[in-house]
């Protein structure tokens, strides 16, 4: 009997253990923030989603993970950027895609815009950002959370680019997207809007004659090989950034906001330094690999600005506060 009576407390004790650990367990399971983006692995993109996770799980101390899917897994750019708008995922990495829900989104890669990344990073964390994201939530449903670059782009051709005239006429790839195509016109390159991935196959059959990519591009596919020279004109800096479902957002505590907030900031200041490094490696990549880098002269920078600024019209059509954002972005150059 007595032996019944130890058992029944015993077991009675275990059963109150479980119950007591119950709850701690299930507080313990951590929060799942789905995040998608275009980019492969080990492009900055990407690094930046791994970065922006690992620091909200330490900031949350494990209340969130952040599961990460690159290389369009789940769909490409529309369709996750969609997904992200409805709830189905948390959150998105993306470039100018949004621009067709607030068309100032496309000022993030405004041509001929920023003198360096210092330059572009002062802007991104400064009052150029906000204009830029004026009403973009309300009309999108989308939060902005931060700005990264992916790399200035390049010219990358089987000649030498070494005056205007030879810019002038060139059978030029440039992605399906009007900034870029009205740059290219504003140029004098004859723009031939197609995907990235029929680039080499296009430089080979002669229907080009080259391109424009960020350097990380240029080594990652190894382009200095078919097209050897590398102009530095450093024309349009590639932009992306986090986006996080509004609702989601603002159904999170005070504290939590910050993390998200704070995780997202220091992603981005990665980026930023992490492209800067790159450049500079990339740079001895090319080099080493064949090709030839050449910077501009002043006259063809000079006349790149003025294409620039004459592609410009686009957003003084489109957006509003297009003139303060200019005005704003050029207060930030070094004195």
């Amino acid at each position: 009997m007595k032996r019944s009576i130890a058992l029944f407390v015993a077991l009675g004790m275990i059963c109150g253990l479980a119950l007591a650990v119950a709850p701690s367990a299930r507080a313990a399971k951590p929060l799942i923030v789905k995040i998608a983006g275009m980019k492969p692995e080990g492009e900055p993109e990407t690094i930046g989603m791994h970065q922006f996770g690992k620091y909200l799980e330490e900031l949350s101390q494990g209340k969130y993970k952040v599961q990460v899917f690159p290389n369009s897994q789940l769909g490409k750019e529309d369709a996750y950027i969609a997904s992200t708008r409805k709830g189905v995922i948390q959150m998105c990495a993306t470039g100018t895609q949004t621009s067709a829900l607030h068309p100032a989104m496309a000022m993030l890669e405004t041509p001929m815009l920023y003198d360096d990344l210092d330059h572009a990073r002062r802007a991104m964390a400064g009052k150029t950002f906000e204009l830029i994201n004026e009403g973009f939530t309300e009309k999108s449903g989308l939060r902005t959370l931060n700005a990264f670059p992916l790399g200035f782009r390049h010219f990358y051709t089987k000649k030498p680019i070494k005056s205007i005239n030879d810019l002038k006429g060139l059978r030029m790839r440039v992605p399906n997207i009007p900034l870029y195509t009205n740059f290219a016109k504003e140029c004098g390159i004859s723009g031939q809007p197609m995907p990235f991935a029929e680039v080499p196959g296009a430089l080979d059959q002669g229907v080009i004659d080259g391109g424009d990519s960020p350097l990380a591009d240029i080594v990652s596919l190894k382009m200095y090989e078919i097209t050897p020279e590398i102009t530095l004109t450093g024309h349009i800096l590639v932009i992306h950034s986090l986006y996080i479902n509004d609702r989601f957002y603002q159904s999170l505590p005070a504290e939590d906001k910050k993390w998200f907030d704070e995780a997202a900031r220091r992603s981005a200041d990665d980026v930023w330094q992490l492209v800067k490094e790159g450049d500079l490696k990339a740079r001895e990549t090319i080099t080493a690999g064949g090709g030839r880098i050449t910077e501009p002269t002043s006259e063809f920078h000079d006349y790149m600005v003025e294409a620039g600024k004459r592609s410009w019209k686009l957003f003084y059509d489109t957006v509003p506060n297009a003139q303060a954002i200019l005005d704003s972005a050029a207060s930030y150059r070094s004195k």
